[in-house]
């Protein structure tokens, strides 16, 4: 590879996207609940802190959903049963891959070593893979299930480059979040390429070494010599 020996992809938001509507799953956790619906998707969005973690999700939506109940005074609602519910109404098979994102695999593939990096566990994760048909995309694959430790510690990145049998400072890792792929990735000692969902999204503190406006991009980068540090 001209600038890299390696690449390694998020998955998430990275290379897919989810296609379920947000009414989809708000109304299919009251419907697995067997509870009457209140409120609206974008009362538990906005109840929700911060990201969702690899795993604890159901606690994590219990206490979106308890803060909506309270909201609208529904506090004898079994909460539990409303995350267990969304949780239920996830259809893993529902994603597409982002724009370029076939192109970015196919030209990583090209040039070197390619390899998944995701937070998500193996079983939820595969599911995706086998319906963007990237079951054989990656010559290594790390999953949440592998390490101790998630992005953005560095078990990850580490796994994924002694697998590949690479340095840190000849691969790039290309994600979208700035916490667990872009800090995550340059403290592991790997250049970070940041492909945000949104695109007049700000980096803020963080620096990205590169910063894609789609996975078409990727391209330029994967031909360009490497940037000295």
């Amino acid at each position: 590879m001209s600038g890299f020996e390696a690449v390694l992809f998020d998955l998430d938001d990275t290379l897919c996207r989810h296609e379920q509507s947000e009414e989809t799953l708000y109304r299919g956790a009251f419907e697995a609940a067997g509870v009457e619906p209140f409120g609206a998707p974008s009362d538990l969005w906005t109840a929700l802190s911060g990201p969702p973690p690899a795993d604890g999700q159901e606690a994590y939506l219990r206490e979106g959903f308890d803060r909506v109940a309270a909201q609208y005074g529904e506090e004898s609602v079994d909460t539990g049963a409303l995350a267990r519910g969304f949780l239920d109404a996830v259809d893993y098979t529902a994603v597409s891959l982002r724009p370029g994102a076939a192109a970015a695999l196919e030209r990583a593939r090209e040039l070197g070593r390619v390899a998944l990096v995701t937070n998500g566990p193996e079983r939820r994760q595969t599911t995706k893979l086998a319906a963007l048909d990237l079951q054989e995309a990656f010559d290594v694959r790390v999953f949440s299930d592998d390490v101790p430790r998630r992005k953005p510690h560095s078990d990850p990145f580490d796994r994924a480059l002694a697998r590949l049998d690479v340095e840190a400072e000849a691969t790039l890792h290309v994600g979208n979040s700035l916490e667990h792929d872009v800090a995550g990735a340059q403290d592991a000692g790997l250049r970070a390429a940041w492909c945000p969902v949104a695109a007049d999204a700000d980096p803020g503190d963080h620096s990205p070494d590169y910063v894609l406006e789609s996975l078409s991009d990727l391209r330029d980068v994967l031909d360009a010599p490497r940037r000295a540090p």
